[in-house]
C-alpha cells in the first residue's frame, strides 16, 4: 500500500465529493448530526479505497452514505425508545440516608474492634463468597475451628453493634457494599 498514492488518492476524492455527500445528508438529518455522519462516510472511503469503482465514485459514496444513515436512523430509534421505557419509568423518592450512613459506620466501627482473626473470617465468607470449607484453607486451619472462628466473629460484631443482625445484613454492611477502607483505623486501605 503506497500511502503517500492513496493519501493523494484520497485528499482528491474528499474535495471533488465533499460538497455533494453533506449536501445529500444535510437534507436528511439534523443538522448537528451532519458532520458525524459525513465523516463516517469518508472514513468507510479511506478504509474501501481500493475497492472504489474507476467511475462512478459518487453514487457509491451516496450508497455509503444511504447506509451511514440507515444505521443513524436506526440508533437514533433506539434512543428515542430508550427515553420512552425510562421516561415510563415511576418516580421512586430517594429518601433519607442518614439511617444508612450511621448503620454502617457503626458496624465499620464495630468490624475495627473485631480481632484480625474474626475479621478476615468475615471478609472471607462476606466478601469473597468462599463457604466455610475454602475460606478454612485460606486461613490456614480446619474447617470446624473456622466455622468455630466465624461463629465468634459474627457473635461479637453483633454485640459490638448492639443490634441484632442477620447474616444477609451484616453481610451487606461490612460485606460486598461497603468500603474497603481504614478497617483499622489507620486510614490505609488493607
Amino acid at each position: 500500500m503506497d500511502t503517500t498514492n492513496d493519501g493523494q488518492r484520497f485528499t482528491a476524492l474528499y474535495q471533488r465529493h465533499y460538497t455533494d455527500i453533506e449536501g445529500y445528508v444535510r437534507r436528511r438529518v439534523h443538522p448537528s448530526q451532519v458532520n458525524d455522519v459525513v465523516a463516517e462516510v469518508f472514513v468507510v472511503a479511506w478504509r474501501r479505497l481500493d475497492d472504489l469503482p474507476g467511475d462512478g465514485v459518487l453514487p457509491w459514496l451516496y450508497g455509503v452514505a444511504r447506509r451511514t444513515l440507515a444505521n443513524a436512523y436506526r440508533s437514533e430509534q433506539r434512543r428515542g425508545r430508550l427515553l420512552e421505557a425510562l421516561a415510563a419509568q415511576p418516580d421512586v423518592p430517594a429518601g433519607d440516608h442518614a439511617n444508612d450512613v450511621t448503620s454502617r459506620l457503626a458496624v465499620m466501627t464495630a468490624f475495627s474492634q473485631l480481632s484480625s482473626d474474626h475479621q478476615e473470617a468475615l471478609r472471607l465468607t462476606l466478601w469473597e463468597n468462599l463457604s466455610a470449607r475454602d475460606a478454612s484453607r485460606a486461613s490456614g486451619c480446619s474447617v470446624a475451628t473456622f466455622q468455630v472462628r466465624l461463629h465468634r466473629a459474627r457473635k461479637k460484631l453483633r454485640k459490638a453493634i448492639n443490634t441484632p443482625i442477620n447474616d444477609e445484613s451484616a453481610g451487606d454492611a461490612v460485606g460486598r457494599n461497603a468500603p474497603r477502607t481504614d478497617w483499622d483505623g489507620t486510614g490505609v486501605q488493607h
